[in-house]
């Protein structure tokens, strides 16, 4: 069997470092897709147990100041409904265990998780970084 060629490893703020995505990536990443900020709207935020189905007909703008009080959320778009997920200080998202570098909520993460790398900053191509010995 012909071993895939080795890769170098991504710099997530440098596009142009990114390799072309297949799904055998995933296995041996470092998770660095879960570094980079995640938009969300509220259905995701429904989905993940962070709002309730009810919080849908109340003003978005009130729904982000609770969840960024609550430190789960970063930032708000009010143009888009855009909520930005907050990251801890390594860059890490929230809902990432920093052991085992899997998602802690991957059957309700949201649909910027799900289409990566899909959609994203560089569509079809991810910051690839293989797992550190450990």
């Amino acid at each position: 069997m012909k071993k895939p060629p080795i890769l170098a490893a991504a710099e997530p703020d440098r596009l142009e470092t990114w390799v072309k995505y297949r799904q055998s990536l995933c296995r041996d990443c470092h998770s660095t897709c879960c570094t980079l900020p995640v938009e969300v709207r509220l259905t995701d935020l429904i989905r993940m147990g962070l709002a309730d189905a009810f919080e849908q007909d109340e003003p978005a703008k009130q729904i982000a100041r609770r969840l960024m009080k609550a430190g789960v959320v970063e930032h708000f778009n009010h143009k888009h409904e855009l909520f930005t997920l907050a990251r801890h200080s390594n860059g890490d998202c929230l809902y990432l265990d920093a052991r085992t570098r899997l998602c802690t909520l991957y059957e309700q993460r949201p649909d910027t998780c799900r289409n990566h790398p899909q959609i994203g900053p560089r569509p079809g191509y991810c910051a690839w970084r293989p797992k550190q010995p450990g």
